[in-house]
């Protein structure tokens, strides 16, 4: 195998959850007052840190930020988190992974105790040496931190790591701590967003042969 260690991006990568996001930000606008966003705007969301993504998309403060997002954590984190699906050869790619003696690892902007959640709710878990996230005090929400985290707790030599990933953050957070980057294309990223990405893959068990 040509590396040892693979980090993992959950979001879009190894589940699919849309639904839960969607409908978590759904009830955070609805709540604080704001108008509905298209569908292709929540998915946008999908990927970056909450709280830019509520600066960014509905024009706020950074203040009102955390109030929407502490309003997304109040549906998420009782429904929105298991609205969420495994997407078709995750659970067989990982297991090969570990059958062939690598390393996995989960490196996610999601808040850690969801992300821990999310994999004990689909079985997932046993997969995984270590699993690292944001934090949810938001000292540590970007990608290539989290990554720098994950290396660093589970003492990840780069030059035998992965990240995989299907959203921008992912590729370049992944090249900012020295690893090799594979862009996913079957969540939400597309080919000119993981352009910088050293491989692209339509499918999970394609990772097998790179």
């Amino acid at each position: 195998m040509k590396f040892q260690h693979y980090l993992f991006d959950l979001d879009g990568t190894l589940t699919d959850p849309g639904l839960g996001i969607k409908n978590s930000i759904r009830y955070a606008l609805r709540t604080f007052g704001l108008p509905e966003l298209p569908d292709q705007t929540l998915n946008a969301f999908i990927g970056p840190p909450l709280l830019d993504s509520f600066c960014r998309y509905c024009s706020v403060s950074r203040e009102d930020s955390q109030e929407l997002l502490r309003l997304y954590r109040e549906y998420f984190s009782d429904r929105g988190i298991f609205e969420n699906t495994v997407y078709d050869g995750i659970d067989a790619l990982l297991a090969e992974l570990c059958r062939r003696g690598a390393s996995v690892y989960l490196a996610t902007s999601k808040p850690e105790p969801f992300a821990i959640r999310i994999l004990e709710h689909f079985n997932l878990i046993r997969y995984f040496t270590f699993v690292g996230g944001s934090t949810m005090d938001e000292s540590r929400t970007e990608k290539a931190d989290v990554i720098a985290y994950v290396m660093q707790n589970a003492k990840i030599p780069a030059e035998s790591a992965v990240m995989v990933g299907d959203r921008t953050y992912d590729i370049l957070g992944g090249k900012a701590n020295s690893l090799a980057t594979v862009g996913v294309l079957f969540g939400y990223g597309n080919r000119d967003e993981l352009a910088d990405a050293d491989h692209l893959i339509s499918s999970p068990e394609e990772l097998l042969f790179i």
